[in-house]
């Protein structure tokens, strides 16, 4: 059987990590408890996310076990990693509600049963710290000499830093602790943001506990064209269907650049690497089939094979020029009431998410970017009223492939 580090490499995922042969060695012999932590600062995981989520069931599937940490605690703070200003203070609640909703999300991927899989949360223990006895324990192994080169903080000097996210680094070690002594997690996993981060907690372990553990970091990902992957003009590539349909999941990937092809099947995919270069090495028209394998495969895991072969069906219409299956269309339930006043085009461009702002969608018109109901949108202050729905249906389309419909409640 191959050792999961091997497999982790080969498809790409892995870009630091500390011993190298001695976590190789590890993984190959025994069963380890890692973890990954995911901050609850929003109400969905995004694709972004599923790098890790894949991390999690190829090492669940060698035999290792996962420790998904939500840090119902560390949102409270929010990470400056790659911030330019402090993140938005959520309130106690919302980060809660947050919190359920990745632990909804995350035991669809991992297996939770006869404790194969733990999920938990760090407010349960940072919450209510004693500030004299955690930084007596925790806080006296931090050199703020040191703290202050990595790059986390250093790049924050300028605009300013305050006390309050300069303690992020120190929590996080102290998760890592906390699972390392409960749970005997051995290993600690996440992007290659957190580094600096995971190695707080790698130095804090082995100094109080005088026991060897190991970091290991991933790539971020970003796409050929520099933005990063799951990030598109509309916004964020979200998990949760009522967010992003899975029909925009899919046309997400589907539409994914000659270039990444190869790499997005790796790491977001089970397929075979033989198979997985064999379809990256397609090229001109041939590669679209890599491409529906791809938005096919990551729109299954994510919402089930009916509503991956759904979205299917409905990509292939539009790329084939068929008749549009409207039951597989992202629509917006509108009330009748905004279409008797009437609204302008504009505005509901905007407010079904099609645009981000008047402005794109003014230009996306005068581009003749913008169809409604099959006909082009050349009028920039034309108004959308009842008259202009079919069977209380209104289609519209940015360029050739982005279709959303409006309903009326």
């Amino acid at each position: 059987m191959s050792n999961v580090f091997d497999v982790l490499k080969e498809r790409g995922y892995i870009d630091q990590v500390t011993y190298e042969d001695e976590l190789r060695e590890l993984l190959g012999n025994e069963s380890v408890t890692f973890y990954v932590g995911f901050d609850a600062t929003a109400d969905s995981l995004t694709l972004g996310h599923f790098i890790q989520i894949m991390v999690m069931m190829h090492m669940q599937q060698a035999g290792h076990r996962p420790i998904a940490l939500l840090g119902g605690g560390t949102t409270m703070v929010g990470d400056p990693s790659g911030r330019t200003d402090m993140r938005k203070m959520l309130d106690k609640e919302t980060i809660e509600h947050n919190a359920n909703k990745f632990k909804e999300q995350l035991s669809r991927f991992i297996d939770l049963d006869n404790d194969k899989a733990i999920i938990v949360n760090n407010a349960d223990w940072l919450l209510n710290l004693n500030f004299l006895e955690f930084m007596r324990e925790v806080g006296v192994h931090f050199s703020v000499n040191r703290m202050l080169t990595f790059d986390c903080y250093k790049n924050r000097l300028e605009q300013g830093l305050t006390f309050f996210e300069f303690s992020y680094m120190l929590m996080q070690a102290y998760d890592f602790l906390k699972l390392y002594r409960d749970y005997n997690c051995k290993l600690q996993v996440g992007g290659s943001d957190q580094w600096s981060n995971i190695l707080a907690g790698y130095e804090l372990i082995r100094k109080l506990e005088k026991d060897k553990v190991y970091a290991m970091t991933f790539k971020l990902l970003s796409t050929a064209a520099g933005t990063k992957m799951g990030k598109t003009a509309a916004g964020t590539i979200w998990l949760d269907p009522e967010k992003t349909p899975p029909y925009e999941l899919y046309q997400y990937l589907r539409n994914t650049d000659d270039r990444d092809v190869e790499k997005f099947l790796s790491l977001l995919t089970f397929l075979p690497m033989e198979e997985v270069k064999r379809l990256g090495s397609l090229e001109g028209a041939e590669i679209n089939k890599a491409k529906e394998v791809l938005a096919y495969e990551v729109t299954k895991m994510v919402h089930g094979e009916e509503e991956a072969k759904k979205a299917q069906k409905a990509s292939r219409a539009l790329f084939e020029g068929d008749k549009v299956d409207e039951a597989s269309i992202p629509f917006t339930e509108l009330e009748k009431e905004i279409f008797k006043e009437g609204i302008g085009i504009l505005d509901l461009l905007t407010k079904v998410g099609l645009t981000q702002s008047n402005s794109e969608a003014r230009r996306l018109i005068k581009q003749g970017g913008i169809s409604i109901n099959d006909e082009k949108a050349n009028d920039i202050s034309k108004v959308i009223t009842l008259d202009d729905f079919k069977d209380g249906k209104l289609m519209l389309r940015k360029g050739k492939k982005v279709y959303h419909q409006i309903r009326i409640k």
